[in-house]
């Protein structure tokens, strides 16, 4: 049994290809890697493992929309790979929503926040000392 919360996290996207290059680089910069591809969406993982954020066209073919207040975040095993994250995001077309830094959830609670090509706003964050 598996101690993830979830099964995997969606969001969409009306460009398949843009957003393959935002995630690629974005995702990459966590070590997380495309597992899958086809004509109507990507599929993202740990090398190795199952994929557990996909970016799809919208199964019901209508237009793409950004969810008010859903925010997939991703785990960064160091500050570094939450300032990579970002960096690669803003360079491979993301926006920023909130440059690397500490933040008052936790002592520790290290984020950077992002939005993708479409809009959909996205999170990185280690929540560990570095000394």
């Amino acid at each position: 049994m598996s101690n993830d919360v979830f099964s995997y996290v969606t969001v969409g996207t009306s460009d398949l290809t843009r957003a393959a290059a935002f995630y690629d680089a974005a995702l990459g910069a966590l070590g997380l890697e495309r597992l899958h591809t086809d004509a109507r969406e990507i599929g993202y993982g740990r090398p190795g493992g199952p994929c557990r954020f996909w970016a799809n066209l919208p199964f019901d073919g209508q237009t793409m929309s950004v969810g008010n207040g859903s925010m997939p975040c991703f785990q960064a095993l160091s500050r570094a790979e939450v300032t990579a994250f970002h960096a690669a995001g803003l360079a491979a077309g993301g926006t920023d929503e909130g440059a690397p830094g500490l933040r008052p959830y936790g002592p520790h609670f290290f984020a950077a926040y992002l939005r993708d090509p479409d809009g959909n706003k996205l999170s990185a964050v280690c929540e560990f000392s570095e000394g």
